[in-house]
């Protein structure tokens, strides 16, 4: 099993579950900017805990991993739990959200895109994936953040909504964070 193929069955199995969801993070970012290596897939779903079960029972246990016990804490405290494919060693990030204004602005500005197995799938917008790394960088530092948030901009350039971005960065506490990157990005151009 290669990452893309983790991917389609994962979508297949929300699609299947009629479950809300979106990927994110790192494979959003491949998607909307520079190529780069991760070895994991993050997809934001909204995973009702009456749905847990079925959801599990799904991947099957001799091929993948995944705790029901996992995804009922991460239902409860609004965090991730994993999918893994032993074998291969890929993994799924499930991440289920709090009900909060980011995230309904996020599912509502989700955006159906091709997979390049041929398949449509949903993903979170470039914006908001810019300003999760912003979140990203804010608790932990990591450069990697940045240069990812810099090759969305380059890659998606003028089409971006800076102002939805400068909205939520200020809510979110990363303002600076978000001047610094536009600094930087003006900086590449000259």
């Amino acid at each position: 099993m290669e990452q893309h193929d983790l991917i389609d069955f994962v979508v297949d199995v929300m699609a299947a579950m009629k479950l809300r969801y979106f990927i994110t993070d790192s494979t959003a970012t491949i998607y909307y900017g520079e190529p780069r290596f991760t070895n994991d897939v993050d997809i934001v779903v909204d995973l009702p805990a009456n749905k847990v079960m079925e959801f599990c029972g799904t991947f099957p246990p001799g091929r993948f991993y995944v705790s029901p016990d996992a995804a009922r804490d991460a239902i409860n405290r609004k965090s991730q739990f994993n999918i893994i494919e032993p074998a291969t060693g890929l993994k799924a990030d499930i991440i289920v959200p709090a009900q909060d204004d980011f995230n309904r602005s996020r599912f509502a500005r989700i955006r159906r895109l091709n997979l390049a197995s041929g398949r449509n799938a949903w993903f979170a917008s470039a914006e908001d994936v810019i300003i999760k790394k912003m979140l990203f960088y804010r608790g932990g530092g990591s450069e990697k953040h940045l240069r990812d948030i810099v090759g969305v901009l380059r890659v998606c350039g003028e089409n971006l909504d800076r102002a939805y971005i400068a909205r939520w960065s200020a809510v979110l506490a990363v303002e600076d964070i978000w001047i610094k990157v536009c600094h930087g990005a003006a900086d590449d151009r000259k």
